[in-house]
């Protein structure tokens, strides 16, 4: 065993050096002349050296271990024994002794020096003095406390991880709490020889949604829901107050309108709420018996309770209702759609329109239905609907087929005729002529309905009153003509052809349905165009390619159905001057009808006779 002793004239060989080790043997420190006891396996008692990191790695030039250096500067003198010293050769020529052993505190230093537990070190142990020493070997006095860390793998195996600190390290590490639920992580700090080896922190189990968890969720939840409650109930409450003042308001006009009606002798009893157009449309009548008073006609909704909604178009809905313990339809029209409004309600009062193939009407009113204003038409209820939804769902034998399209016809005709007298009825033309606007009666006839677009001409007075609605019928319906843009709207007989133009349509529908081979229903120009056709789409179809509904093959070799066949094509010509009058139609079809019923009504006669002979 050597003992050697390195005096503090090396320190100011060091500093002549620059603090560098350049290997001369007169800069050299901390045992830099080392004679016999540094032979490999040799055992160094004590080493005193300059450093401020201590090393466990030592150099020399040769195996005979003259030129003993250091590679790293020191500043402060240190006091280390160690106890065993290993030699292997660099490729650089230079001889390397690793040596282990325990340090001794120096005469400036009070920290205490002990052991830790590693399991990065190659003999599982670490000295606290050390500042990385399990890694690369220097030597430190920072390093206070020993530790120990549990973590969890992926499959859910806890594994300890054990070393020492530095001083800075341990402060900011050592004094963290364990995570609880947030990470699988514990660490535990300990000072004192080797107190880590067998230390195993804990590692908290707890579930993810426990009550930690829910006591920060529920604030979240409170700042969350209740805003929107408060906001909630100020709606609430601003929407209460806005309708006990609109209740308020009417029942003071209801109050104030008792009073007027007092005044002339006519006292009417109001149901539900009422508005104050009603108060500035009410007039009273002598009661001479000439017509129903305005009246009357202004508060029918209050008297109507709608029951279920059984259509939607584009001017609103339509809905079944019970007035008087009749059921009735109710198209309901949006505020936006008040001119179509207008325009019909304006034409069923004033034409004298009572006919079994027209749409019967009981009256309009404006009224007030949850805070909105709303435009009603009332008229008759019909359970079969539009010959549109009618003919998706039924096939038809001739005679229902006849029936159906001589009972439109008629109706048609009662529109374009004028009757002079003194209840006269002036002309009429649809101008939206569709199965849509064409509704089926129980008795398989039907009645047409939908006159917001239609146009009114008096012949006596020579005025043509097309409305103030600047809508156009349907596209798919809409006559070459229309299409072409080249109709004359000045002439009232232009109007009338392209309702018989829209009618050779419908008929070609109905027909389609009909018979023994009736094909799956489709709309006009199914082929041509998609299901919401253009303008031009249109245009290009009718007008220029001059293209009809296609009639089936088997139509020619049916002596009816060539007939239907024909007029067809004399309603839906691209000449509207060569288009037959709805009246010829109509008389046409009522031939057609009467001859099948009287071919049926011998057939079964002739049967009725066959079977009393066989009798």
């Amino acid at each position: 065993m050597a003992d050697v002793d390195v005096d503090d004239s090396c320190e100011k060989e060091r500093e002549k050096c620059g603090g560098v080790d350049d290997g001369d043997d007169e800069c050299a420190v901390a045992g830099s002349r080392v004679h016999g006891g540094g032979e490999p396996g040799e055992s160094l008692k004590r080493l005193r050296l300059y450093s401020n990191n201590w090393t466990t790695m030592l150099m020399a030039r040769s195996p005979e271990g003259k030129g003993l250096r250091r590679p790293v500067p020191g500043k402060r003198l240190l006091t280390v024994t160690f106890s065993k010293i290993t030699q292997h050769q660099r490729t650089d020529g230079l001889w390397v002794w690793s040596v282990t052993g325990n340090p001794l505190p120096s005469q400036n230093s009070s920290v205490p020096l002990f052991s830790c537990a590693c399991d990065d070190c190659p003999d599982s142990t670490c000295e606290t003095a050390s500042k990385n020493a399990c890694a690369n070997h220097w030597l430190s006095l920072t390093c206070p406390q020993c530790y120990t860390v549990a973590y969890k793998e992926d499959n859910g195996e806890e594994q300890y991880w054990r070393g020492c600190f530095e001083e800075d390290s341990s402060q900011m590490s050592c004094k963290i709490e364990n995570l609880e639920y947030k990470l699988a992580l514990a660490i535990e700090c300990c000072t004192g020889q080797l107190c880590n080896s067998d230390r195993r922190p804990q590692i908290p189990h707890e579930e993810p949604y426990s009550e930690h968890n829910m006591q920060e969720f529920w604030p979240i939840v409170i700042a969350v829901v209740v805003p929107i409650v408060i906001v909630s109930m100020l709606i609430g409450i601003i929407s209460l107050s806005c309708r006990h003042f609109h209740k308020r308001r009417m029942d003071a006009l209801l109050v104030q309108e008792r009073r007027l009606l007092d005044e002339d002798g006519l006292r009417v009893q109001h149901v539900g709420e009422s508005t104050l157009q009603e108060l500035l449309d009410h007039s009273c009548t002598s009661g001479s018996g000439s017509g129903l008073p305005q009246l009357v006609q202004r508060t029918v909704a209050k008297q109507v309770c709608l029951v279920e909604c059984i259509g939607k178009g584009r001017y609103g809905e339509v809905w079944r209702g019970r007035y008087h313990d009749e059921d009735v339809a109710v198209k309901i029209f949006s505020s936006r759609d008040e001119p179509s409004w207008s325009r019909e309600t304006e034409i069923y009062n004033m034409c004298l329109l009572r006919h079994e193939n027209i749409l019967g009407y009981y009256g309009s009113d404006m009224t007030s239905r949850h805070s909105c204003t709303q435009l009603w038409l009332i008229t008759h209820y019909h359970p079969y609907g539009s010959l549109y939804d009618f003919l998706q769902k039924t096939t038809l034998d001739y005679e229902q087929m006849l029936s159906l399209v001589h009972s439109a016809a008629a109706g048609l005709s009662h529109l374009h005729t004028e009757i002079i007298g003194n209840r006269g009825k002036p002309a009429i033309a649809h101008r939206d002529m569709k199965t849509k606007n064409i509704l089926v009666k129980t008795n398989m006839t039907c009645c047409i309905g939908d006159l917001g677009l239609a146009v009114i001409h008096r012949q006596q007075e020579n005025v043509l009153d097309l409305g103030h609605n600047q809508k156009v019928g349907t596209k798919r319906y809409m006559a070459p003509e229309l299409l072409a843009e080249t109709l004359n709207p000045d002439f009232f007989d232009s109007f009338k052809c392209v309702d018989v133009y829209a009618f050779g349509l419908v008929v070609w529908e109905v027909a389609r349905r009909s018979g023994e081979y009736a094909e799956e229903y489709k709309p006009p120009f199914y082929e041509c165009v998609s299901s919401d056709p253009s303008f031009e789409d249109m245009k290009k179809v009718v007008v220029i390619d001059q293209t009809r509904p296609v009639i089936p093959n088997r139509w020619s070799s049916d002596l009816l159905m060539s007939q239907m066949s024909k007029l067809m094509k004399e309603c839906w010509a691209q000449n509207p001057k060569a288009r037959l009058p709805i009246l010829r139609v109509k008389k046409t079809l009522f031939q057609l009808l009467n001859s099948w019923q009287l071919q049926r009504k011998e057939d079964r006669n002739l049967k009725i006779e066959n079977l009393e002979k066989s009798v």
